[in-house]
């Protein structure tokens, strides 16, 4: 009987041991999971939330093609935010200030919510959230109080909730009941249906609007040299071909690279992220460089003796190969950089189930942009070349202090530069015609944009004394050339007289028989030998 009690408590023990074995097998395997999953997930106990929309999705048990709304991703994003407010709350700034940075690019970004937001509210909505983000991050940066966050964090979640019940048509007082403005009635019977069509709709227009804002900066830019170049040249065709054809050569190239960093940049998990804005930050500014110098280049030459003088002088030097490269790389620029941020902007929307809506946008953007190219080439041919110059100049100048801003703002948006806002510029309005001039409320992109008007109007105060020196230089010889023409014109009129009149002498003195007829050429020789 002990022996069996013995075998009894000896094959507890064993199980114990086997058991205990399974369970430490099986701990270490789910922390193995843990480890492996976390990543994926981009949670952890120091987050405590999900940073990307995508891996949202996937926990949020819901099927592949459930219909999100609008408002669902701003729940997501609130759930990231408010947890921001705790980790600042809890002193851990650094934390809270990765929160932001998750909730714009783990969903404004990712989601498209951007995209649509720009193409069917307005683009200065998109700079405006942008900055807003911004303002968030400057504050934890700066290691501001818990207030300060906070109603800038509140401000940045009631802000997405207005879009969001816009692009949901739904009204701010509606939704569901923890006011989330997320309901379930838009996703059956007829709210379904219409909910689909105002989701095309909207997609529609989003795409329509976005290729037609950042396609027409390009197309302003191109369409302005090529027309330039083209009106330069007047009726020598040969050197029209030879000066268009670096313009032309930019153009495809930044299109070709465009797309080429766009799917560089989502290979290499780069896209929607801080250093797809540094990019497009350092282009614009590169771009700003090669604008300003073209266009003082050019309004050196919008007077037209100048240009005259310039194509004459210098067409086969290699300084005018300079100039026209310059040209060709500044369209090269104009187009690389609206075109590689026009593809990243679609790459989300290429998954989005109104497929269809985002192709039509595409092609009547297209379109629009085609017929806005034609209006600016056979337009420009009918205006006088010293307006037509002196215009494109200052396009040119417009569009690099423009770029100036945007490329900032960009680096704003990467983290490289700190957004402040006092009072002197916080009054700057957000809209469309200031963000295309590339104006915002803060001061480090608005200080340099003065700085580089500043020096703007110099330098056009210097050149536009050089162009009325060389007016007058060439108003001073065409007068000269004149009364030497004039003279010239005046002594061969005399010489014509003087012979008609000998002619007529001669032709006398012949019928009264006192000379003998000569032939003209031998007068002609003699009135040279008596000179």
């Amino acid at each position: 009987m002990k022996d069996i009690n013995s075998m009894g408590v000896m094959n507890k023990k064993q199980n114990g041991k086997y058991f205990g074995k399974i369970k430490g097998h099986l701990l270490i395997a789910l922390m193995a999971v843990a480890l492996i999953v976390s990543p994926l997930m981009q949670v952890n106990a120091a987050d405590g939330y999900i940073a990307k929309w995508k891996e949202y999705q996937a926990a949020s048990g819901k099927p592949e093609d459930y219909a999100w709304t609008w408002n669902e991703v701003v729940d997501a994003m609130d759930a990231v935010l408010d947890y921001g407010k705790e980790l600042y709350a809890a002193g851990d700034t650094q934390a809270a200030y990765k929160s932001v940075s998750d909730a714009y690019y783990g969903y404004y970004e990712t989601t498209g919510f951007e995209r649509i937001a720009m193409g069917y509210i307005s683009g200065s909505r998109k700079t405006e959230m942008e900055l807003q983000f911004s303002a968030c991050k400057s504050v934890a940066k700066k290691n501001g109080t818990l207030e300060e966050f906070t109603a800038q964090v509140d401000l940045l979640e009631e802000m997405l909730r207005a879009d969001a019940n816009q692009l949901d048509g739904v009204s701010d007082d509606s939704g569901s009941a923890d006011g989330s403005g997320n309901s379930d009635s838009g996703n059956s019977g007829s709210g379904s249906t219409t909910a689909q069509r105002s989701a095309a709709m909207a997609t529609f227009i989003a795409c329509f609007g976005i290729i037609l804002r950042e396609g027409l900066e390009a197309i302003l830019i191109v369409g302005a040299i090529i027309a330039y170049l083209h009106k330069g040249a007047g009726d020598d065709e040969e050197r029209r071909k030879k000066t268009l054809r670096p313009v032309y050569i930019g153009s495809v190239l930044g299109i070709v690279l465009s797309f080429g960093l766009a799917w560089l940049l989502a290979a290499i998990k780069l896209a929607n992220t801080a250093s797809q804005e540094m990019i497009e930050g350092i282009t614009a500014l590169l771009a700003v460089c090669v604008l300003y110098y073209v266009s003082n280049w050019m309004f050196s030459k919008s007077e037209t003796d100048a240009w005259v003088s310039y194509i004459k002088d210098k067409a086969e030097t290699s300084s005018a190969k300079g100039s026209f490269f310059a040209l060709g790389f500044t369209a090269f620029l104009a187009v690389f950089r609206e075109g590689a941020e026009v593809v990243l902007f679609f790459q989300p929307l290429m998954s989005d189930e109104n497929i269809h809506a985002v192709w039509i946008g595409l092609i009547v953007g297209f379109v629009v942009l085609a017929f806005v190219y034609l209006a600016i080439h056979y337009l420009s041919l009918r205006i006088p070349t010293k307006p037509f110059f002196l215009a494109t100049s200052i396009l040119m100048y417009i569009m690099s202090i423009s770029f100036l801003g945007a490329g900032i703002k960009e680096l704003i948006e990467a983290d490289l530069i700190t957004m402040t806002s006092p009072a002197w510029v916080a009054w700057i309005p957000t809209n469309d015609f200031l963000d295309v001039l590339g104006i915002y409320p803060c001061v480090q992109t608005i200080v340099p944009q003065l700085i580089l008007l500043a020096i703007t109007i110099v330098l056009v105060v210097i050149q536009a004394k050089k162009n009325r020196e060389i007016h007058a230089a060439a108003e001073e010889r065409r007068a000269k050339e004149r009364v030497e023409k004039e003279a010239a014109e005046k002594k061969a009129a005399d010489e014509a007289l003087r012979k008609v009149v000998r002619e007529v002498v001669m032709q006398v003195l012949v019928e009264q028989g006192l000379a003998k007829a000569q032939p003209v050429k031998e007068q002609d020789d003699k009135e040279q030998s008596d000179k």
